[in-house]
């Protein structure tokens, strides 16, 4: 067998074939890196997804575990139908009590009272006063207390303001 002598040409050709198969290898390794990455950022994605649902659905249980003796002290006060009158007020302010426990708890404030400083963001105004004692724009009367946690409003107040 005789060989061919590889003219400058063949070289040349040669030498960009095996440069343009190189350059796709790293076309196709940069491909198969991004659809990893791709996949890697979906299933994160999904992962996050379901952390955060079962963050909301244990915080729920959590919530509603602390509630259930409430529920139960009620139950107990409605089947007590032989106690006094007395007795069955000192039974649901104990109930109010708990109740305003586990908001204090949960980190639940309530709001809202006469004389307090008219705050349209914070109270919602639905009826207007003429009250000496008070002065412009103060709480008169207090409808629905409201309720934040922290800075968030949870419920506002209900509430009617005193026009001195």
């Amino acid at each position: 067998m005789k060989k061919e002598k590889k003219t400058p040409e063949t070289v040349e050709e040669e030498t960009v074939e095996t440069a343009e198969q190189k350059l796709q290898k790293e076309l196709d390794e940069k491909n198969e890196q991004f659809l990893r990455l791709c996949a890697e950022y979906d299933n994160f994605r999904k992962r996050s997804q379901k952390e955060k649902q079962d963050i909301y659905t244990s915080s729920r249980a959590e919530i509603v575990k602390d509630l259930l003796p409430v529920l139960d002290n009620f139950d107990r006060a409605a089947e007590n139908k032989e106690c006094s009158f007395e007795d069955y007020k000192k039974g649901i302010d104990l109930i109010f009590t708990q109740l305003g426990e586990i908001l204090k708890k949960l980190g639940i404030e309530a709001y809202g009272a006469r004389g307090d400083e008219f705050d349209p963001n914070i109270h919602n105004a639905v009826m207007t006063v003429e009250d000496p004692e008070l002065g412009e724009n103060q709480v008169a009367s207090v409808f629905s207390k409201g309720y934040k946690l922290g800075d968030r409003i949870i419920r506002e107040a209900v509430v009617q303001v005193a026009n001195s």
